[in-house]
């Protein structure tokens, strides 16, 4: 949590010296809390002490200051907030000259709320009496703050070497010099001086030796430190992201590595500061076999070598190319706009807004035949800056890029003549600058994951099905043709990939069991399913035996309609999910009689959702039932905690019942699900002018002869034939669900409802008038339905035709 953040939530006491702390003229507390991210994201201790670095976030803390005035402008705040905020800009001018005593400033206020939050966390310590234990690091992350903390040290130590290795020259060359003004003819004293001259020299000699050894372990320390940010920290943050981009949770924020990179790339350009000062001390002073001479051409080139390496590894795509309305990350669509954004890992002062960033397209194509090829249009040109990130890193984000077909020369001919659908073909985003600082120039590339670049919402399924298949399996970000020879999946590996999907929409991911589910559905009964494999086609081709659809479409069914209208109770637990029918017998038949548990349908397409529950037979056998299931046209009606708060079965005589009582395994109904009832209790007033009605589910059942308790667990849907989810267990048929106009709620979901008056129907009534039925212009009648009623939601029922229908078959009642 930043720093800022953490002042704010703490006691009065402690905010009160934050209060006093802030109360004179020196640094405005406005500042300090609208710029929170950026200050402290910057290194005022080497502004104190370095005026080029101070100047640069001085002209960079004003331009914020534009940016927030400009926010408050758009956002309506108040004209005092505008004002003070120009205010403060204006009044910020006084250092314009010197720089870098704001920089003093701000570093001390800085620390003073560092030593406030210090004697607040020692005080909670004391009243809890314990001490709270620092964040674990990893064995890495040690390893690499010893290594950074001992490169650090030799750099000290090499610049102390250097300020001494000058003082020596300085006295040989005085002495020297002096030497040859004196012009002495005494022989003697002459030897007596070359003696003194010579052991001048030799030390000087010793001393350029002594240096140039321990600037060469100076870059072997950083040498290896580079390796391990490189080829390692960098290469594993790179794996995080590919993973994240499909719903891991894994971190990839970039504020360590930045770090590290930053005092990296500053501990060598110190070491190329040391060899041009030894190049200047040899210009002065040089001799036969100066070591100086020979050895630092071949230090220059590994320090630049070094650097060269880091400079290049920094520049990374922070955030991978996405559309705003999309899926997901890395599928793109053409003529629809984007973002990504780009980032500088070595963050110098100076180089803000000096390194301008590119995009391009596809500049290593595959030569495959009919490989389409894409134009990026929008301002694709943009410079790296600290104002466009919270923390204050070197960014350039690009956030209206689209992208435009080509439609000449792009495709037809090439050296492959591969199958790959237009959801297969991979593309890279490329991104170019050049770095410019300290008398060296690198040119810096880096590229975004592969997208896939659809031109209709309808490919969406299948690209989302790619980049999934892609990042879940492929190690190399530039393998273009991955789908031409595409590896098969793991069960670990897709099941791990299946519960992200879940995490990332809900927060909850896959139980054990859940995945267990999932993983008999595609490899059979198995003991264990870690070895089982599945393949591209399996996965994203092939339907699921006896549907229209794969798997991969009917997993993202599911997921839609549970981000979509079941998220609450996806997270609570309540929701089973993915049970078979066999287990979801095996769970409810040894349960009391109104246990439930819900679960999707295996049969349908885009998604449903039935509930299960247990009844027992005059004999004690326990039977299973379920439900037509319910779809995202009946959730976006009914809310699902309503259908299961109000479902009602019609049994014998028509007396409606309610048959779910607690939710699996004992939880009552209310319990699990009343948080999210909305309708209250009563009405407002004794008399209301319409009477008030509600949409509720209700089924009808129809007792067959023959009644068995077990049912077939190999059958594929819910039903007895693989596309009739209709009929539960036990050879009971449960009827599609109807909706049935109740009494007067309070909370109505829809004002009327209306019966059809063309169908030839018997109705009767179960509730006739009542004294209060008859009041002003309103007739108060109360339907139920018997086995051939078919009631429909629509306005007006009570109007014309319908209604004298409705009057006239209660008179033949």
């Amino acid at each position: 949590m930043a720093q800022w953040e953490k002042l704010r939530q703490l006691d009065s006491v402690y905010l009160t010296q934050v209060d006093e702390l802030y109360d004179g003229d020196a640094f405005p507390m406005d500042v300090r809390h609208y710029l929170a991210h950026w200050i402290e994201g910057q290194d005022w201790d080497r502004a104190a002490r370095d005026h080029d670095v101070a100047m640069v976030l001085f002209q960079v803390l004003l331009e914020n200051l534009d940016i927030q005035h400009s926010r408050f402008v758009q956002g309506g705040e108040s004209f005092l907030l505008q004002h003070n905020i120009r205010r403060f800009k204006h009044s910020f001018q006084r250092y314009q000259e010197e720089p870098y005593n704001l920089a003093n400033i701000i570093q001390w206020f800085l620390e003073k709320e560092k030593e406030i939050l210090q004697n607040a966390e020692l005080a909670e310590q004391v009243q809890l009496l314990q001490v709270q234990q620092n964040p674990m690091e990893t064995d890495s992350q040690r390893n690499i703050e010893r290594k950074m903390a001992d490169v650090k040290n030799k750099v000290q130590c090499m610049e102390h070497t250097v300020k001494c290795l000058e003082e020596q020259q300085d006295e040989f060359d005085f002495k020297y010099q002096t030497h040859n003004m004196e012009g002495t003819t005494n022989d003697a004293e002459k030897t007596e001086q070359m003696k003194v001259l010579q052991a001048l020299l030799n030390r000087l000699d010793a001393s350029r030796k002594s240096m140039l050894s321990g600037m060469s372990v100076l870059l072997d320390v950083a040498e290896d430190l580079l390796c391990v940010l490189v080829r390692e920290e960098l290469v594993q943050w790179q794996r995080r992201q590919q993973k994240a981009c499909i719903g891991a949770p894994d971190s990839t924020c970039l504020d360590q590595l930045e770090k590290w990179f930053t005092t990296e790339a500053e501990c060598l350009f110190q070491v190329r500061k040391f060899l041009k000062k030894l190049e200047e001390l040899m210009g002065k002073v040089t001799y036969e076999h100066d070591p100086v001479k020979k050895q630092k051409p071949a230090l220059q080139k590994r320090v630049d070598s070094l650097l060269t390496s880091l400079l290049k590894s920094a520049f990374v795509v922070e955030t991978q190319p996405s559309m705003h309305q999309g899926k997901g990350p890395l599928v793109l669509r053409t003529n629809v706009q984007f973002s990504v954004k780009t980032r500088f890992l070595v963050k110098f002062p100076e180089l803000n807004h000096a390194m301008k960033v590119n995009v391009s397209m596809d500049r290593e194509a595959p030569l495959v035949k009919g490989y389409r090829r894409f134009n990026v249009l929008g301002t694709n040109s943009k410079a790296l800056n600290m104002a466009e990130s919270m923390s204050g890193g070197m960014v350039a984000d690009f956030r209206h890029l689209t992208l435009k077909e080509q439609k000449s020369g792009g495709g037809g001919k090439g050296i492959h003549d591969l199958s790959l659908s237009v959801t297969e073909e991979l593309h890279i985003i490329n991104f170019n600058t050049e770095f410019l600082l300290h008398d060296m120039s690198v040119s810096l590339e880096t590229s975004s994951l592969p997208v896939v670049i659809i031109s209709n919402s309808s490919q969406q399924q299948s690209a989302w099905a790619s980049i999934l298949w892609f990042n879940m399996l492929c190690l190399e970000p530039k393998n273009l043709l991955f789908f031409a020879n595409c590896p098969a999946a793991t069960w670990p590996q897709l099941g791990e990939m299946l519960s992200w999907q879940f995490l990332s929409s809900t927060t909850r991911g896959l139980e054990a069991n859940q995945l267990d589910m999932i993983a008999h559905k595609l490899f059979g009964k198995q003991q264990s399913y870690d070895a089982c494999k599945i393949s591209w086609t399996k996965f994203s081709k092939e339907n699921v035996p006896n549907t229209n659809f794969t798997f991969c479409v009917w997993f993202d069914g599911i997921l839609f309609m549970v981000k979509t209208h079941l998220e609450n109770l996806w997270k609570d637990g309540s929701i089973m999910g993915f049970v078979s029918k066999g287990k979801e017998k095996t769970l409810l038949k040894k349960k009391r009689r109104g246990t439930f548990l819900l679960r999707f349908s295996e049969s349908i397409r885009d998604g449903g959702i039935t509930f299960s529950w247990v009844d027992y037979s005059p004999t004690g056998e326990p039977d299973v039932r379920s439900v037509q299931p319910f779809t995202k046209v009946d959730l976006c009606q009914i809310p699902f905690h309503e259908i299961i708060r109000n479902f009602q079965i019609l049994e014998e005589e028509n007396v409606p019942e309610n048959p779910l009582l607690f939710l699996y395994p004992d939880t009552p109904k209310v319990e699990a699900f009343g948080k999210y009832y909305t309708e209250k209790s009563g009405a407002d007033s004794q008399f209301f002018k319409y009477i008030r009605t509600k949409l509720v589910f209700v089924s009808k059942e129809n007792t067959l002869e023959a009644k068995s308790l077990m049912y077939s667990d190999t059958v594929e849907g819910e039903g007895s034939g693989p596309m009739n989810p209709r009929y539960g267990l036990g050879g009971e048929a449960v009827e599609p669900s109807t909706f049935l106009p109740l009494p007067p709620s309070p909370d109505p979901m829809f004002p009327d409802a209306m019966v059809n008056p063309d169908e030839d129907l018997n109705p009767t009534f179960q509730e006739f008038l009542d004294d209060q039925s008859i009041y002003d212009c309103g007739l108060r009648i109360l339907l139920c339905v018997t086995e051939r009623h078919q009631l429909h939601p629509t306005p007006g029922w009570y109007g014309g035709t319908h209604f004298n229908a409705l009057l006239r078959r209660a008179g033949e009642d």
